[in-house]
């Protein structure tokens, strides 16, 4: 585990601890002495001595409850691993401690598979040898991921960047921009551009290129134009669409000469930072490729419809936290499309960009490393992009992937292809990549494995009972400790299950039909920026698993007929029952990412903590921090109760200094404790240039992304809880927070102009679109008609009664209220007590058709009254 992943600062081991986790704590210590600088090479033959010493362990027999003692002490061993990972600092303890359950974990796999195989495969019958061979053929998949996923993170490895402060700015490479482009909304991609125009590298050495695919949309290319041409990018087109994005970056290659190429997706905005931090890596001449993190500031499909409000980590993040770690150590980092820098001569010598492949990038890095070129990984996030709003997009997403992998597989054979030459492990971790999505089929067995014994009687395991069980749980849980402590903070327990159930079908076809024919299927453009706006069920990508929910369902209400009908079968009948209702709990769960929730905001707010000022009444500023902002509004916290207008100025401020000065209207001020409170503002009226500024305040002025660094970590019961009760969070309807009227408190002197005559009052509260005035009621003629006809009126505004310039305006009427003679604040009007003595209320509106005309007096008013 690297220390990128740690909870929270953990206190040094003390003496509060108990004495023997202290001694324990000091064993990798001692570890470490005897393998100082453990190198890959290193590593690996230790890896195959320790497979090699623990034969006999594999194929020892016990007797039933013997096997049962050691299943129990396994489990312990396995919790007690897990707590002393916890107490420790030191990363090596964790990567040793992990080392150390991998070990035991495979040992007690293969002991589980030794007595699967010798002793649980139903041959009897053509029917039940078909079934139980074709689910243990599952079982040796998911084996075979398990001990590539723990060779691949055996060791992680953290970078830092190369200083480029010590080399001459003469020396430093050229560097071009990509961004390749097809349907997607210019303003996506606008965003996406100007960021890379703000990107903190020499002018004369960074070129950026907006590479457009789309000739089928001439409207959309022409606007596309005319926005490169203002904000100052050059965009590049071709006269076909050959290989889709792979053809249009290698069309481009051979047109733009920089020494790298920094390579963004359309919707993937870059931190300024992101080529300071990544060209110094490209001073060691056999790099190829460095690659950053993809990060999605948008909740992807899982996110919104399972309600997990962002404490729940997405689905790539064990990618790109620990995977791409591991791969680095290995020197099998591939490339992932975008947020990567590659050499472009290096690139041009493989031919280009590969093509044979939807999954062009990784194909590339393949090739990159079988000509013996190096790539980096480099942990940090400096792209924030979109991520599928919707469940269909996401398939089609996912799809693509498991398309291009496994016709990589079928093309390349990177395990045994004498023609690549890659080490042994970079052999592996390419094996375990593209292998990965071939999930599907497997998935689809072990849900239907328990419904075909209970509903058809098929037997797919011979003698399954307790005898089984005291092989098969240690094997499981073993496997979900020594998972933990590598990705707790990036996978939480069980919901790798539900990321597959929900894809497993179509997982399963496409990956199927690749391995027959590699060369079926094409590029597709993934839809981003899409607005869900109301609840609806997926039935297209959901109907297969809707199919296996029923038929868990009808098994489960099929148990009771077993017990009583067959009760010598109890064992067999209650472990298939439990696994129904496990199975059940996931799929659902699955199906539930298919319910899509409506998005309740207009843009995605960001958790990103900007320095705020609002500038309110008379050049009073306030200063604060944003708690979340977005490109429509934001929450600010303030540490004093303010009385502020509801229109106001707003100066946003990023982590490197710029700004962005924009209009706003407080819609909300709730107050979180005596001295604090949180102001709600929307940004209104913004022009082109505000709008420019605020994306890169947003999304380049970035230190540090929020998201590269967890604080929640797994906790597998809560997880489970959590999936298991989905269904009562589902159909709860949101509730969107309400905005408030939001008026500044004043006392001013006022005048409504109504039938030719001037009845003067007291302005009390004012918004950019209301006021509120006190009169004296009986200097009104006919409050009656007032509060019947609503009608237009004139209005004069000032300080004091004795300022020459009021501020004129016209308002409407909108509601008289009577009350007695005593105003709000303690005037009494002088009134003629005979009449009775009558204080009205007047509510005036400002006509929004009139805002061109008087909207800055209003503001002004807003600022100075007081």
């Amino acid at each position: 585990m690297t220390s990128s992943m740690s909870q929270a600062p953990v206190e040094p081991v003390s003496r509060q601890q108990p004495w023997i986790a202290r001694w324990l704590l000091r064993v990798p210590n001692w570890f470490d002495r005897f393998f100082p600088r453990a190198r890959s090479t290193q590593l690996f033959w230790l890896v195959i001595g320790l497979m090699v010493l623990s034969a006999p362990l594999i194929v020892t027999p016990l007797k039933i409850w013997q096997q049962g003692v050691v299943a129990v002490f396994l489990i312990l061993l396995g919790w007690a691993v897990v707590k002393l990972e916890q107490w420790q600092t030191q990363r090596q303890a964790s990567e040793y401690l992990h080392l150390f359950l991998a070990w035991l974990s495979i040992v007690t796999t293969m002991r589980y598979l030794y007595y699967r195989t010798s002793y649980t495969l139903n041959l009897d019958g053509w029917l039940n040898a078909t079934f139980s061979i074709v689910l243990f053929m599952a079982e040796l998949y998911a084996i075979a991921t398990l001990f590539l996923s723990y060779f691949q993170t055996l060791k992680l490895r953290d970078r830092q960047p190369v200083d480029l402060s010590g080399i001459p700015q003469s020396q430093w490479f050229n560097v071009d921009v990509y961004i390749p482009t097809y349907n997607e909304d210019v303003e996506i991609v606008r965003k996406t551009a100007l960021a890379a125009l703000a990107l903190d590298y020499p002018e004369e050495k960074k070129r950026v290129y907006v590479l457009d695919d789309g000739r089928k949309f001439p409207d959309r290319r022409e606007k596309l134009r005319r926005m490169c041409e203002e904000i100052g990018c050059t965009m590049l087109t071709r006269d076909n669409n050959d290989h889709a994005k792979a053809g249009n970056i290698n069309t481009a290659m051979r047109r733009t000469r920089g020494d790298l190429v920094l390579i963004l997706d359309c919707d993937h905005i870059p931190s300024r930072q992101f080529l300071q931090e990544t060209v110094g890596f490209f001073y060691n001449a056999k790099v190829a490729l460095v690659q950053t993190p993809h990060w999605f500031y948008n909740p992807d499909p899982f996110e919104r419809n399972l309600l997990t409000q962002g404490r729940v980590p997405v689905g790539n993040e064990l990618f790109y936290k620990v995977v791409q770690k591991g791969n680095d150590f290995w020197n099998a980092t591939f490339f992932c499309g975008s947020a990567a820098v590659i050499r472009r001569d290096y690139v041009l010598r493989i031919g280009g960009i590969a093509v044979e492949t939807v999954t062009e990038d990784c194909h590339t890095s393949l090739r990159l490393h079988s000509l013996g070129y190096e790539s980096v990984y480099y942990d940090k996030i400096m792209v924030a992009g979109l991520a599928p709003e919707k469940f269909s997009s996401y398939v089609g997403q996912q799809v693509r992937w498991a398309r291009g992998m496994a016709q990589i597989l079928r093309l390349e054979n990177p395990l045994f292809n004498r023609k690549l030459k890659l080490t042994l492990p970079q052999r592996l971790c390419y094996t375990s990549a593209t292998t990965h999505f071939f999930f599907g089929f497997p998935r689809i067995m072990y849900a239907l494995s328990p419904v075909l014994y209970l509903l058809f009687g098929i037997n797919l395991i011979r003698g399954l009972g307790v005898e089984t069980l005291v092989y098969a749980l240690p094997h499981i849980a073993l496997a979900l400790n020594a998972n933990y402590i590598t990705a707790k903070e990036v996978r939480f327990s069980f919901w790798n299950e539900v990321f597959e159930y929900a894809m497993a079908f179509q997982d399963g076809i496409v990956t199927f039909m690749a391995l027959i024919n590699p060369k079926l299927g094409s590029f597709n453009v993934t839809d981003k920026g899409v607005k869900v706006t109301k609840r609806s069920f997926d039935y297209e990508s959901a109907k297969a698993s809707l199919i296996v929910v029923s038929l868990l369902v009808l098994s489960l209400l099929a148990v009771p007929f077993w017990l009583v009908l067959q009760p010598e079968a109890k064992e067999a009948v209650i472990i298939n029952a439990a696994w129904c209702v496990f199975n059940l709990v996931l799929l659902v769960a699955a199906l539930l990412v298919a319910y899509e929730q409506p998005q309740l905001r207009r843009a995605h707010r960001l958790e990103r903590k900007l320095g705020a000022v609002i500038y309110g009444n008379n050049n009073e500023t306030l200063s604060g921090k944003t708690l979340d902002v977005s490109e429509n509004g934001a929450r600010i916290v303030l540490d004093s109760w303010p009385n502020l207008p509801d229109a106001v100025e707003i100066e946003l401020t990023g982590d490197f200094g710029k700004r962005a000065f924009l209009d706003a209207r407080v819609i909300r001020v709730d107050p979180i404790s005596e001295d604090q409170v949180v102001v709600a503002v929307d940004f209104v009226n913004l022009s082109q240039s505000q709008n420019d500024a605020l994306v890169l305040v947003l999304y380049s002025d970035v230190e540090e992304w929020y998201a590269q660094k967890r604080t929640e970590i797994d906790r597998p019961f809560q997880s489970l809880a959590f999936l298991a009760t989905g269904l009562l969070r589902a159909f709860r309807d949101p509730k969107p927070a309400v905005p408030t009227e939001i008026r500044k408190q004043i006392h001013a002197a006022a005048q409504i102009y109504w039938e030719g005559q001037f009845y003067p009052g007291i302005a009390k509260e004012i918004s950019s679109r209301s006021l509120r005035i006190e009169m004296d009621g009986n200097l009104l003629p006919n409050i009656e008609m007032l509060q019947q006809a609503q009608p237009p009126v004139g209005l004069l505004l000032s300080q004091h009664t004795t300022d020459d310039n009021p501020k004129r305006l016209v308002g409407q009427i909108e509601d008289v209220r009577v009350s007695n003679a005593q105003s709000s604040d303690g005037v009494v009007f002088l009134v003629n007590r005979s009449a009775g003595g009558v204080t009205a209320d007047v509510e005036v509106s400002f006509p929004a058709h009139l805002d061109a005309r008087q909207g800055s007096k209003i503001r002004q008013l807003l600022r100075d009254l007081e």
